[in-house]
């Protein structure tokens, strides 16, 4: 579990976030969800430690992340599993090396054993014979998986999506959010997903966050979310879904 006090953050005289508080729970997909600009992002990024904020705390299972340690800080890193808007694979890399790039960070154990790990977790996301490939070779959805198949290397306590189906067709969208939900399941992670895709938070989310203007609008769950009088939400939802349509009529294009 992972909770927010409290939390502001500010870059030079610009105020991002505003006093959000909130838990994400074990075992469940949480959705921050919000408009471009809204500061999800820079909330997730105060809450794996990219940036610190002005006021407030982020408790890992009831530990201020802020007030550790380096070493403990390290240890809750590792513990970390992170899925990068437009997956974020090394180019020079191929799909194994990819896989097994965590490992040779922080893992002590045998090449070997950090191949036998990478093929697990691709087998888990269901690449087969891809492993000599390079990102470039494969497709926008591929590399998602391979990004998944990272992300889970370190059988991570945590796990954090920023915009999973960004750049994907309505179909391999569903399958990137299905296989997260399996994930989350299978290995009973905290997972937090950045998204904007109300596809995807009626499909998988299952704790839902609402930030507006850098502030905690609403929370509740997706069916909750369905009977909400909060303006603001509904809009957000409105847009979000007729885009979607647009882009459906398109072909996926974006």
């Amino acid at each position: 579990m992972i909770e927010v006090k409290g939390l502001s953050k500010r870059f030079g005289e610009v105020q991002v976030l505003t006093d959000i508080s909130a838990t994400f729970r074990k075992g469940l997909v949480n959705q921050i969800i919000g408009k471009s600009g809204s500061g999800k992002s820079v909330l997730a990024k105060c809450i794996v430690g990219l940036h610190r904020p002005e006021e407030g705390k982020v408790l890992y299972e009831g530990h201020s992340f802020h007030e550790m340690e380096p070493d403990e800080k390290r240890e809750i890193r590792q513990r970390i599993g992170m899925l990068f808007q437009g997956s974020a694979l090394f180019d020079s890399l191929t799909v194994i090396e990819n896989v097994m790039f965590p490992l040779r960070m922080f893992a002590t154990m045998a090449k070997s054993e950090m191949e036998d790990r990478a093929q697990t977790c691709l087998k888990r996301v269901n690449i087969l014979e891809k492993d000599d490939l390079f990102p470039a070779e494969l497709s926008g959805g591929m590399q998602k998986r391979v990004g998944i198949a990272r992300a889970i290397a370190m059988n991570p306590q945590y796990l954090f999506c920023d915009e999973p189906n960004s750049g994907l067709d309505p179909q391999t969208s569903i399958v990137i959010d299905e296989l997260i939900k399996e994930i989350t399941d299978e290995f009973n992670t905290t997972t937090i997903v950045i998204t904007h895709d109300m596809n995807s938070v009626m499909e998988t989310g299952e704790h839902i966050i609402f930030i507006h203007d850098g502030r905690k609008w609403w929370e509740g769950s997706r069916e909750e979310l369905l009977n909400s009088d909060n303006e603001e939400l509904n809009a957000f939802i409105f847009a979000s879904a007729l885009m979607r349509q647009v882009k459906a009529a398109m072909g996926g294009k974006s």
